[in-house]
């Protein structure tokens, strides 16, 4: 049977208005000690027309709080401040989990609050540059390789954040595992140089993420809980390596066994970085005896197209959302798109945030002009 990109559908647990899925998208509005706010819940409410929403990386840990302005979930702060987002997309009607992201080594000590520190599975620095409001772009700060204590420690903390998501009303959480984080860095063989339980082979290096998923799992059930990762896209230092693709594939299968929510899976070859191989898409399609959640410059027709192939069974876009709060009526009516501002994508306040109009919006615009 054809899937439909607009008709109703399951998710797990969750009964879904569509198939259209609002990716997770960084956005930096948490101003105020990392913590959720009414700016943020008007965002995300008025995209509740989404099938299902994936709230923007989110850390754990106070260690995990690589980017500036990034939001948490640690204290109850936070869970107070993701209360007034949860509320506000359910009281109209939308589905909304939580990305649980956890930096690594994607960091800089100016953007973590005192007494935190930045940790990876090696003490290498990532590559490139990472903003900070105290001192603009800077180098990524020196990580401190992460012992086994660490690591154990590391896996509470993304099990207690679950368990806050859930008592903040989230419908459940999608685990980072790509963009070179942390649970990306021990994946990949090019960052993760231990040669201990946790690095010495591809099975070691599948060890921390396979951890991380049976404690959150055991906190809150594997029909709340999905998992992200970036094959390919060689984000943050995350470069391909000989075995990558076998190994991304026998992780599929070993994360099948525990009925997860999903997989998501991101393809970047239309913001012209290299393709996800439809060869490996397929092999952990295969792996993993779920739902599939496919990203990657979708539009209308290419959605519809790709779900009658069965590429996928969900699909979900990113940067369209941001400039079209009503984006599922948008692509329904095969409405023009708003362009995105990019020069707000990652700034303070409300200007190409929460202003974009709707189609009704413009429409009433153009009858008082």
């Amino acid at each position: 049977m054809t899937l439909s990109l607009h008709h109703p559908a399951r998710l797990g647990e969750l009964s879904l208005k569509n198939r259209v899925i609002m990716a997770p998208m960084t956005r930096s509005r948490a101003t105020e000690a990392n913590t959720p706010n009414a700016l943020m819940a008007e965002y995300y409410s008025q995209r509740a027309a989404a099938g299902l929403i994936i709230a923007e990386g989110t850390s754990p840990s106070p260690n995990g709080l690589g980017y500036t302005r990034m939001p948490a979930l640690f204290n109850g702060a936070h869970v107070q401040g993701w209360k007034q987002v949860t509320n506000a997309v359910h009281a109209k009607g939308g589905k909304i989990v939580l990305q649980l992201m956890h930096a690594g080594r994607m960091a800089h000590v100016a953007n973590l609050p005192i007494g935190a520190e930045v940790l990876g599975p090696g003490a290498e620095h990532a590559p490139g540059v990472i903003h900070t409001d105290a001192h603009g772009m800077q180098v990524p700060s020196t990580p401190r390789a992460m012992s086994v204590s660490d690591i154990q420690v590391a896996i509470a903390e993304f099990a207690r954040a679950a368990s806050l998501a859930i008592e903040a009303g989230f419908d459940g959480v999608e685990l980072h595992a790509g963009g070179g984080y942390l649970l990306d860095a021990f994946f990949n063989a090019t960052i993760n140089q231990r040669t201990d339980a946790y690095g010495a082979s591809s099975s070691a290096r599948n060890r921390f993420i396979l951890e991380v998923v049976q404690a959150v799992v055991a906190a809150i059930g594997a029909a709340r809980v999905g998992i992200r990762f970036m094959p390919h896209s060689g984000a943050n230092g995350a470069f391909n390596f000989a075995e990558m693709d076998a190994q991304y594939v026998e992780l599929a299968r070993q994360l099948s066994n525990f009925g997860l929510m999903y997989l998501h899976l991101v393809n970047f070859e239309s913001m012209g970085l290299p393709p996800l191989p439809v060869g490996l898409r397929d092999s952990m399609r295969n792996a993993f005896k779920g739902p599939l959640v496919l990203a990657g410059g979708f539009d209308q027709a290419s959605a519809v197209s790709a779900l009658e192939r069965g590429d996928a069974d969900f699909l979900a876009f990113g940067r369209p959302f941001l400039a079209n709060p009503d984006l599922v009526n948008r692509l329904q009516a095969g409405a023009p798109l708003n362009s995105a501002d990019f020069a707000t994508f990652y700034s303070h306040g409300s200007q190409g945030y929460t202003d974009y109009p709707t189609l009704a919006e413009q429409g009433a615009e153009e009858v008082q002009a």
